[in-house]
């Protein structure tokens, strides 16, 4: 009779006190932290802007990307600013970029290249050409994006330095991806969009751990005060994400949300490729520091858990009104706030099918670090 009473009663209330638990975790981070983002307006807790304009040195990495760079060279060297230089550390092309190079040399006198024919044999990746730019890098703002990289607005630039207030030394931007046609597509956007509602927001709540490479500014001071890439430098990944995790803290970062300050760039058109993307990124982030890790794996236990354990109940039979009414309120909840965010980053056309795109993402990821496990990503190129 014991054993039938177990069976029946006290294990479906320990699942449905389980729910509630991890409920209530997954409402501290919507409104705690993510809710941040949708409200932000300034670049640091609501604080003004640096009017002062100074020097900017953008540095870009390219092996054989001729066609990216063709294309969106000119929209970075014909920026609307005073002072700045654009430098790219061409890595090792056997590709037209040499020419190329030839003529916007001549034509904009701002304009700088480092050829780069081989790796030292400690730097893995992107990191030794990367750490050459910044180290030759004129200015002390450093702005980075990727090749394959366009600014939304000839303001670029303008709008990210201004976020470089006093004791300001990092200032983490938002790099979008096209929008195009399909599922990939979108499921490659909310990806995108969802890390950076989750480092943004952590950044704004005092908490930076991550940037993205992508759309990046820091002082080339803090780059020699913290060694570089030294501390991580056989890690094949992280040029962005683990420099920023180590020397990131709550009186050195500022975020900037402003539309101007994005660059876009092109998607992964197959899933193959997309996954071996991904499975680089995911590869460094048990790099992180324990805080942070901890903070970031409560996050994606509270959404695994949660729907592991509505589905266990349903299948239970167990009171299913108080079951249901928790997937509602955390339903409403994610709209609420996460429409609030993707508005932010004009990415509204993703809100529909948020609870899909969340649940797709769980399972790959979940598949993808498992084969990070079994077998290491590869390198950059």
């Amino acid at each position: 009779m014991i054993d039938n009473l177990f069976n029946t009663q006290f294990l479906p209330m320990t699942l449905f006190g389980a729910l509630g638990l991890v409920f209530i975790l997954t409402m501290v981070y919507y409104w705690l932290i993510f809710n941040r983002l949708g409200y932000h307006k300034g670049y640091r807790k609501g604080v003004g802007v640096n009017t002062k304009k100074p020097p900017v040195s953008v540095v870009i990495c390219a092996h054989n990307a001729y066609h990216q760079l063709k294309e969106n060279l000119p929209l970075i060297l014909e920026q609307d600013y005073p002072d700045f230089e654009v430098l790219v550390v061409n890595h090792s092309s056997d590709d037209d970029t040499r020419y190329l190079f030839n003529y916007l040399e001549e034509k904009y006198p701002h304009f700088k290249t480092i050829n780069i024919q081989e790796d030292l044999n400690f730097f893995s990746g992107k990191k030794f050409p990367l750490s050459i730019g910044i180290k030759s890098a004129k200015y002390d703002i450093v702005l980075l994006t990727d090749a394959d990289c366009k600014p939304l607005s000839k303001n670029w630039i303008e709008r990210m330095q201004s976020a470089f207030l006093p004791k300001i030394e990092v200032v983490l931007g938002y790099g979008p991806y096209m929008r195009e046609e399909g599922l990939l597509n979108k499921l490659i956007r909310f990806d995108t969009v969802h890390i950076a509602i989750q480092y943004l927001s952590y950044a704004l709540a005092g908490i930076p751990y991550m940037g993205v490479g992508r759309n990046l500014s820091y002082k080339k001071q803090l780059f020699f005060k913290s060694n570089g890439f030294i501390s991580h430098y056989r890690i094949r990944s992280g040029d962005d994400d683990l420099f920023i995790n180590s020397v990131a803290k709550r009186s050195n970062t500022a975020v900037m949300v402003h539309p101007e300050s994005y660059v876009v760039s092109e998607p992964k058109t197959s899933l193959n490729q997309w996954i071996t993307q991904k499975r680089r990124h995911l590869s460094t982030s048990r790099y992180y520091k324990k805080s942070h890790k901890i903070i970031l794996g409560l996050y994606a236990f509270s959404a695994v858990s949660f729907y592991a354990l509505f589905v266990i109940l349903l299948s239970l039979n167990y009171s299913m009104l108080p079951v249901l009414a928790l997937m509602v309120l955390r339903l409403v909840s994610q709209y609420v706030v996460f429409a609030k965010c993707l508005k932010r980053l004009n990415e509204k056309d993703l809100i529909i099918f948020l609870p899909f795109y969340e649940i797709l993402l769980l399972l790959l990821n979940g598949g993808m670090m498992v084969a990070n496990v079994l077998k290491k990503p590869v390198r950059w190129k």
